[in-house]
């Protein structure tokens, strides 16, 4: 546990509450002034430029000309990123999608500042609208702790360790998901077109995107196996989401699962869909992520097309697998040219991706078999996710505990 100092006082501000009884407050006016940035023209991006372009969030690109020279802060004013404060260590160009941070005195130090905006949450004072917006005076008038520059090098110096130590720790945990996501993928891939049967005799299925498969597979033309679903939504039909997250599930239970509201469709039935479960949908993103499949029954979006098994010899469950393979959807992307992000397939597009059938039996096998693994792989991806929130937890409250002066960074000596 981290020393704390020896006397408190209260700051009268909020969100600061206790600090040290020889630190003050201060409105950040007195502090820095907050200006936007420029726009950068088209033309003036230069992937080889000397410099870094930022906007509201990461890096945009480059350019052979900067609009701040030396150490500064810019805070994001508009979008998702709104109130995210980001400290520059160099010259770049800052476009009009942040605040550039101008500080009144050489005494300040940006880097504990940089810190103390981080610490203030600036994205709950953004403005209500189609997209959030924070303006400059707003953040000017909020209030600041103010330790002595010694302290603000200190506890500048120590966050950044400290930081640096989490950030690194959170980059390995990210990447070992993306290793598990890839091996998950890699299961999948190989059970859906090479059986479960290491010693199965294979033979060549003639499709490029599937290579080898067992020798006792098929290969057949997708409307051999689905049919085109046309029915409209029934009057009783609750209200459905497709998304890649999820698949298709109920608007009640995704918005559970992510915590917001979505647009609910107030409108006839005849221009909705009629879904069953076990059903495959067609979306604007399938070229990106695949077909969703349907766990619930009930109405969609006229815009999605929905397919479905009508033979005895096709089970959903193989085939949910299957579809969200990246060689079939990259199968899919093969066959149109005019495929773009955010242009939807259609169901022609489908049809032409032929499509492995084993016997229904060993569609069963294998769709089990993937349920078990890829749920332990899922349960273990849960657990590192779970372990990078906590790390940034961490990280949030260890700004705020430093910069507000609730603990005492090492090194620092009170009067």
């Amino acid at each position: 546990m981290m020393e704390r100092y020896s006397k408190y006082k209260d700051s009268g501000v909020d969100w600061i509450g206790e600090i040290p009884e020889g630190w003050k407050t201060t409105a950040i006016r007195h502090v820095l002034q907050l200006h936007s940035g420029s726009a950068l023209p088209d033309d003036q991006y230069d992937a080889e430029g000397d410099f870094p372009v930022y906007g509201g969030g990461a890096i945009r690109g480059r350019a052979n000309q900067c609009n701040v020279q030396g150490q500064t802060v810019i805070v994001s004013r508009q979008g998702a990123t709104c109130g995210t404060t980001r400290f520059i260590g160099g010259n770049a160009w800052i476009t009009e999608h942040a605040l550039i941070a101008y500080f009144l005195d050489a005494m300040y130090n940006k880097r504990y500042f940089a810190y103390v905006l981080h610490a203030m949450n600036l994205g709950n004072l953004s403005m209500t609208a189609a997209q959030p917006g924070i303006s400059a005076s707003i953040v000017q008038n909020q209030h600041t702790p103010v330790p002595n520059h010694i302290e603000q090098q200190a506890i500048a110096d120590y966050l950044d360790e400290k930081t640096a130590a989490i950030d690194a720790a959170v980059a390995d945990v990210e990447r070992s998901i993306e290793l598990l996501n890839e091996y998950r993928q890699s299961v999948i891939s190989e059970a859906v077109t090479k059986g479960l049967d290491p010693n199965a005799p294979m033979k060549d299925s003639g499709i490029d995107w599937i290579g080898q498969i067992p020798a006792h597979w098929l290969m057949l033309y997708p409307k051999k196996l689905f049919a085109l679903r046309k029915d409209r939504a029934h009057a009783d039909d609750q209200q459905l989401t497709a998304s890649q997250k999820y698949g298709v599930i109920s608007q009640k239970h995704f918005m559970e699962l992510e915590n917001q509201r979505v647009m609910s469709v107030i409108t006839g039935s005849d221009i909705l869909k009629h879904v069953e479960a076990g059903d495959f949908v067609i979306s604007m993103r399938s070229f990106q992520g695949g077909l969703e499949y349907s766990y619930e029954t009930g109405k969609i979006s006229s815009a999605y097309v929905m397919v479905y098994p009508f033979t005895d010899q096709t089970y959903s469950e193989y085939y949910r697998h299957l579809f969200k393979t990246l060689n079939y959807i990259q199968a899919l992307q093969s066959t149109s040219n005019l495929v773009r992000d955010g242009q939807a397939l259609r169901y022609s597009n489908f049809t032409q991706v032929y499509l492995p059938v084993p016997p229904l039996n060993e569609q069963q096998g294998i769709a089990k078999y993937l349920n078990d693994y890829t749920n332990s792989i899922d349960s273990l991806i849960a657990q590192k996710q779970s372990l990078i929130v906590r790390l940034k937890e961490y990280r949030s409250s260890l700004i705020s505990e430093c910069v507000t002066g609730k603990v005492k960074v090492p090194g620092v000596k009170e009067d």
